[in-house]
């Protein structure tokens, strides 16, 4: 009778997804120097004295935090809704007054900076702890923005939003830093606030920051340190480009016996000093030699250029705009900049679209005593501005197709002159018509259709003034219908 044979007990085997090369000690997995490679925190993030320090010492940071707030926030907003004029001068009026885009601006530098950062929006006669309610808002009441890093302002982690929506999940209350100056200790409920983190970052890193996020200077710091050290290296270089060595014979036994020959030596040294400033001439003993040793710079620049790519690259902002460095080659920067414009419009977009409309909204509630329409609608100013040459061929273009729609009954009239005016942000033309004049406009049909429905078909080959049939017309269609007559007969 044949016994049941046990299978064999599985061995797990260890299994690897790269490639390795255990004889030349290529891959990760092998004993070489690469395989010893791995990333840990810096934790810049938390030392906020030495980001301070960074931002006010290094021009780099500087212009690594600021640039993409200042291209975000300098060209402001277009009104596109059909609004009344003077409700629309009131709105910009109070933007400026209150100084929005520039609070806006520090708002959005500093959670760059940081890794966070918050405006609280001033109502007058409101506690801070409570709900903001946008129909509560009084006549004159609303104060601007104050501008709160994430050092001056702390998250309450055992109060959570409840609500279903985008803030689900986020701290319900922030308290104010006692040791902020001249700001009341307030405890200040999340719906007063417009929040920006600097670097998104997941859960678990995020409970690890007190809630923010990261500042962009955490990524940049390896890249900035090399290009630092080799712009110090280089400029040390420049103190020893030009090295002289004087050979004297028994230069030992002189500085050890000192007295007269060693004062005779330093004489002579200073002689040279002087004759060769003067007279480009070096006088010496026969026996003595004097040699010139100079420095080469070869590949330092294409050094200093690779690093400045490095961290044009880490802080995503083009060589052109960030270091203000002039295109090589055939390039000249307009693609870098078309492409940097195109991001910092994506971030317009996700980021402040809905914190200005609710400033917007709030503005028309304090000074005009009603809630802004439902179909507002706003643009963010381009920042691409066209050359002269650019803009009058687009102005012509434009104002040409316009025209010519309009006279070939395509559209109304009142319905140009609102084109025309959308358009006048980029060709400048139209800017003057105002929505009166709009509203004067005829608005009926363009005469070319009306007439086209009004009137009878013209005859073929009939006067062009009076339609009537011709001679010619009436030899013509008497010869076009003769093989209808033939086939007849």
């Amino acid at each position: 009778m044949a016994r049941n044979k046990q299978p064999p007990e599985k061995v797990a085997q260890p299994t690897a997804d790269s490639f390795n090369n255990f004889e030349a000690r290529v891959g990760m997995q092998t004993a070489n120097q690469h395989s010893g490679s791995t990333y840990r925190p810096n934790l810049t993030s938390r030392n906020r004295q030495l980001i301070e320090n960074s931002y006010r010492s290094s021009w780099i940071i500087g212009e690594s935090v600021d640039a993409i707030p200042d291209d975000m926030t300098r060209k402001g907003i277009r009104i596109t809704s059909e609004i009344d004029a003077k409700d629309r001068g009131v709105i910009e009026s109070q933007m400026d007054s209150l100084e929005i885009w520039d609070v806006l601006n520090d708002v959005l530098k500093w959670s760059r900076l940081y890794g966070g950062a918050v405006g609280f929006i001033m109502i007058e006669g409101q506690a801070p702890m409570t709900p903001l309610r946008l129909e509560t808002v009084g006549k004159g009441k609303f104060k601007g923005i104050l501008s709160l890093d994430r050092w001056m302002i702390n998250p309450v982690t055992t109060r959570r939003v409840k609500e279903m929506g985008p803030d689900l999940g986020k701290p319900e209350f922030y308290d104010v830093v006692a040791t902020a100056t001249g700001i009341p200790a307030w405890r200040i409920h999340y719906s007063r606030l417009i929040r920006f983190d600097g670097v998104t970052l997941p859960f678990q890193q995020k409970r690890t920051e007190n809630e923010w996020g990261m500042s962009v200077v955490e990524r940049l710091w390896d890249r900035l340190t090399a290009f630092d050290s080799a712009s110090m290296g280089a400029a040390q270089l420049v103190y020893k480009a030009h090295l002289r060595t004087y050979k004297v014979k028994d230069l030992r036994k002189i500085i050890a016996m000192g007295g007269p020959a060693y004062d005779a030596l330093l004489k002579n040294i200073d002689l040279i000093r002087l004759f060769q400033s003067n007279e480009g001439m070096t006088l010496m003993d026969d026996l003595d030699t004097f040699e010139t040793h100079q420095y080469s710079f070869t590949g330092l620049d294409d050094i200093l250029s690779q690093f400045a790519e490095q961290i044009s690259g880490a802080v995503g902002i083009p060589l052109v705009r960030l270091f203000g460095q002039s295109p090589k080659g055939f390039s000249t920067g307009d693609a870098d900049l078309a492409n940097y414009y195109d991001r910092v419009s994506s971030l317009q977009e996700r980021r402040l679209r809905l914190p200005v409309r609710r400033i917007l909204d709030i503005i028309h509630r304090s000074e005009l005593g009603k809630p802004l329409p439902d179909d507002f609608t706003f643009e963010f100013n381009p920042l691409w501005q066209m050359s002269d040459v650019d803009r009058s061929t687009v102005a012509v273009n434009v104002t040409t197709a316009i025209s010519t729609a309009l006279a070939d009954g395509l559209m109304t009239q009142k319905a140009a002159m609102t084109d025309l005016r959308e358009n006048s942000g980029v060709t400048g033309i139209g800017a003057s018509i105002t929505d009166e004049d709009i509203k004067n406009a005829e608005d009926a049909p363009p005469p070319g259709i009306s007439e086209l429905e009004d009137k009878s078909p013209e005859s073929p080959g009939g006067d062009p003034i009076s339609n009537e049939p011709t001679a010619d017309s009436e030899s013509r269609r008497a010869n076009s219908q003769w093989p209808l007559r033939w086939f007849k007969r």
